[in-house]
C-alpha cells in the first residue's frame, strides 16, 4: 500500500507524510474490525515502541513488558495479538537472546520493521549547564565521538534504557540524556542535538510475532531455523541446496543449541516464500541433512521507505 501511495504522489505532500496519514487510516480500520493489542519490550517512548507505532499506528492498543521474553509470553497465552521485537542491529549485529526464544516457541514471524535509529541530546536546561548524561551503555558507545568533541567533561552515567533516562532528566537539575524524539513529546524535554550517533547508518530491524501465516505477495522473505551435526563439511553441505536452487541468502546466523555441547541451531533468512517451488524443494533437501528444522515464517519484505530520524 506504501508503495502504491508513493509511484502515484504528484505532491505537494511528501511521500512520508501520505505514509502516515494512511497509517494510521489503516490502524483505525484494523481497531474497528477487532481491537488488537500489541506487546513490546517497554518502556513507553522505547525503540521498540517506535518500531510497534511505525507499524500499527496510534489507533490500537500497546502492552509494554520489560523484557523480549515476556513480549512472546503475552503473544502465546493470547493476551496479546502481536508481539514487537528486536532480532539485528546494523552495528552492534543480532539480537541473540530473540534468536534464542524462536527455539522453544512456536509463534511465527508475520512482518519485519526496520526502523532507522538516531539518537538526540535531550535536556530541559542549557548545553553549557549540563554536569551529567544519562542513557543506555550501548547508546552512550554510539554517541562516544560526539560526547568527546561536544562534551567532553561532562560526566556519562549508564541506566537500563534511553526512556529511563529520559525520566532522570526530568528529575534532577544539570542532567540530560541520550533518547529518542518520542521520549523528548513525552517527557517534555527540549532536544538541545539531534543525530548525534557517530554512525550514519544505524538500523534495527524488528520482528512482528503471531500465531497467523501469511499468503505469498511476490515480494517475500521466509526465516528457517535447524540443527547440524558436529562433523567436518556440514557448514558446506547445508548451504548447496540453496545454490543449487538459485535461492538469495540474505541472513545467516548460528547459536548453541544449549541442549547437546558443540550443536548449533542455524537461523537463515532468505528471498521468497516457502511455499514458493525453489523454496520448497531447497527446503525438502535439507531436511534430509540436518535436525529439527522449523520454518518461522514468510512475510514481506520492508521497504525502505523516507527517514523517521525527526521521531526517532
Amino acid at each position: 500500500m506504501y508503495e502504491k501511495v508513493s509511484s502515484q504522489n504528484g505532491g505537494p505532500l511528501s511521500n512520508e507524510t501520505l505514509q502516515a496519514i494512511y497509517r494510521e487510516i489503516m490502524s483505525g480500520s484494523l481497531a474497528l474490525e477487532k481491537p488488537l493489542k500489541i506487546a513490546y519490550m517497554g518502556p513507553p517512548a522505547s525503540f521498540s515502541n517506535i518500531a510497534a507505532l511505525k507499524k500499527f499506528g496510534s489507533s490500537v492498543r500497546y502492552l509494554p513488558v520489560n523484557t523480549i521474553t515476556e513480549v512472546f509470553a503475552e503473544v502465546e497465552h493470547g493476551r496479546a495479538d502481536y508481539g514487537v521485537v528486536p532480532i539485528e542491529n546494523s552495528i552492534e549485529g543480532a539480537i541473540n537472546y530473540t534468536l534464542d526464544m524462536f527455539m522453544e516457541s512456536d509463534l511465527k514471524i508475520c512482518s519485519e520493521i526496520s526502523l532507522e535509529i538516531s539518537h538526540n541530546l535531550l535536556a530541559k536546561c542549557r548545553m553549557d549547564q549540563i554536569k551529567r548524561i544519562y542513557s543506555n551503555p550501548n547508546v552512550i558507545g554510539q554517541c562516544r565521538m560526539w560526547l568527546e568533541a561536544n562534551l567532553p567533561r561532562v560526566e556519562l552515567i549508564e541506566v537500563t534504557s534511553t526512556t529511563k533516562a529520559a525520566e532522570m532528566a526530568v528529575k534532577e537539575r544539570g542532567a540530560a540524556a541520550i533518547g529518542s524524539g518520542l521520549a523528548a513529546e513525552c517527557y517534555g524535554l527540549n532536544i538541545l542535538a539531534r543525530s548525534i550517533e557517530d554512525s550514519p547508518h544505524n538500523m534495527t530491524r524488528f520482528l512482528v510475532i503471531g500465531k497467523t501465516e501469511n499468503k505469498p505477495t511476490g515480494k517475500d522473505k521466509t526465516s528457517i531455523m535447524f540443527s547440524v551435526k558436529d562433523r567436518v563439511g556440514a557448514l558446506h553441505d547445508m548451504l548447496v541446496p540453496f545454490k543449487k536452487n538459485r535461492i538469495n541468502l540474505t541472513k545467516i546466523e548460528s547459536r548453541p543449541s544449549k541442549k547437546k555441547v558443540w550443536e548449533y541451531r542455524f537461523f537463515v533468512d532468505m528471498i521468497g516464500h516457502h511455499e514458493d517451488v525453489r523454496i520448497k524443494k531447497a527446503i525438502k533437501e535439507l531436511e534430509g541433512i540436518c535436525t529439527n528444522l522449523k520454518i518461522l515464517g514468510s512475510y514481506p519484505q520492508d521497504r525502505p521507505y523516507p527517514s523517521t530520524k525527526g521521531r526517532a
